[in-house]
């Protein structure tokens, strides 16, 4: 029983629907539908079921039936996409399954967990599941295919807004809409060479045997997420770091050490604690180069210079951003902070405190259209420091969603439904254009939502 249960984990976590489910030493599977060339197994429904009580749902609330037109809709979109010859290439998939292994990994404790645990090596992991993500990847790009190009109106977006019921209208938290002019003191490179010379010197320290790595790092690191761990990154898999890191670590042997080197960050050296494949553990430590105090104070000079100009009127904030801002992503839209999370300018505190948690108090002060006065900027993210100007220029009450503040919301929704109603219709024209067999069992006792063939052998 814990075996099974390891496995259902694992095709839990790695989105799959295909295992086979044995209780006793006696297998107890049969195929139950069949679509196309695609099949579906009874244990593909009890995984499923076993993974959303695991999660929390209730034995009595889960469906059997649901889950089982659930599966037919994916297998219908896997044969379609075989038919249509929508392919997915072998690096994608690949590159799928390290990330979803490195997520797995990651909630484990290491990739050597993980194999303990489900008692497979990453290798036996990936060989036995690449076609069914490979599967699962291609239902996806055929569902893409079928709604690909498919648009809203404004007027249609107005439509479904009216026609829903109030209880299903969101609640919207506040949201504010902010500008930002930075500067940034500028590097020299005497700035440089001191960084330098501090990570040569601890790099000499720790090969020395004077100092063990890990206390180098938490004394010396300027790596805030790894320096009170010894430096230690955990396992990582390629492409999750800058390529001049990954560079030099896929040079190293096990328990070797890197020479000095530079990224974007500053200047590194690693220790390779481990490696299987594409899959590393490796602890560094970083020395960022720290401006001159003086420049700092000579960039606060200049900021203040721009504030009191843009105070008496003499350049405008957005005019302001555009000539003097350090901060390439925002100075050309008049220093507007777009939001990652949603694609526009609008931020939930909450949200914008996970990036710039300076943010809430300086905003908390200012009323709309007003502007903060210059302060210090601690740019988490790219790990330096500088000075900036914040301007307040929207600010939402909470409210149920609307169509004057909340219209890009409300577009996707529809937008969402609309493709939804497309995909629906074409579920029902291949339903009576493709080979599908459901077992008697299942035929009988379920009232599916789409027209299914519901005959048993």
């Amino acid at each position: 029983m814990t075996e099974m249960l390891r496995s259902i984990s694992l095709i839990f976590l790695l989105t799959l629907s295909h295992a086979s489910l044995a209780q006793g030493g006696s297998v107890i599977d049969k195929i139950v539908a069949k679509i196309g060339d695609e099949y579906i197994l009874l244990s593909d429904i009890q995984n499923q079921k076993l993974n959303m009580i695991q999660n929390g749902a209730e034995p009595g609330s889960i469906s059997e039936c649901d889950l089982l037109e659930n599966l037919m809709y994916e297998k219908l979109l896997v044969n379609q996409a075989v038919i249509d010859s929508i392919e997915v290439g072998d690096e994608i998939v690949n590159q799928e399954m390290e990330s979803r292994l490195q997520v797995i990994a990651n909630q484990i404790g290491s990739i050597e967990r993980l194999e303990q645990f489900y008692g497979k090596s990453v290798a036996q992991i990936k060989a036995e599941f690449f076609e069914v993500i490979k599967k699962r990847m291609q239902a996806e790009r055929m569902k893409e295919s079928i709604t690909e190009g498919v648009d809203i109106t404004p007027r249609e977006v107005k439509e479904f807004y009216n026609n829903l019921h109030r209880d299903s209208i969101p609640y919207i938290n506040s949201k504010i809409t902010v500008a930002q002019i930075v500067l940034y003191p500028k590097l020299t490179q005497a700035d440089k060479d001191k960084a330098l010379k501090t990570i040569t010197e601890a790099r000499e320290r720790v090969m020395s045997g004077e100092m063990s790595f890990s206390t180098e790092a938490v004394l010396t690191s300027d790596d805030p997420g790894s320096k009170l761990e010894g430096g230690d990154l955990g396992w990582q898999t390629r492409g999750t770091m800058v390529p001049e890191f990954e560079a030099e670590l896929f040079r190293l042997g096990k328990n070797e050490i890197s020479p000095v080197f530079e990224t974007q960050y500053g200047y590194h050296f690693i220790e390779m604690l481990d490696r299987k494949g594409d899959n590393y553990h490796v602890r560094h430590i970083l020395v960022s180069p720290k401006v001159d105090k003086r420049a700092l104070v000579n960039t606060k000079t200049r900021i203040d210079s721009i504030y009191a100009a843009i105070q008496k009127k003499n350049i405008t904030f957005e005019d302001a951003a555009l000539r003097f801002s350090d901060d390439e992503q925002s100075k050309n839209n008049g220093g507007k902070i777009i939001n990652p999370y949603s694609g526009d300018y609008k931020w939930d505190l909450q949200n914008i405190n996970d990036i710039d948690p300076q943010m809430s108090r300086i905003v908390e002060r200012l009323e709309i259209g007003d502007y903060s006065q210059p302060g210090l900027y601690d740019n988490y993210y790219e790990q330096k420091q500088g000075v900036r100007i914040v301007k307040l220029l929207g600010k939402t009450k909470p409210h149920l969603a609307n169509l004057q503040d909340d219209y890009q919301l409300i577009q996707m929704a529809a937008l969402n439904e609309k493709k939804q109603e497309i995909i629906n219709e074409w579920v029902k024209s291949k339903v009576q254009s493709n080979y599908i067999w459901i077992s008697e069992e299942y035929a009988t006792k379920c009232n599916f939502r789409f027209e299914w063939v519901k005959k048993g052998s």
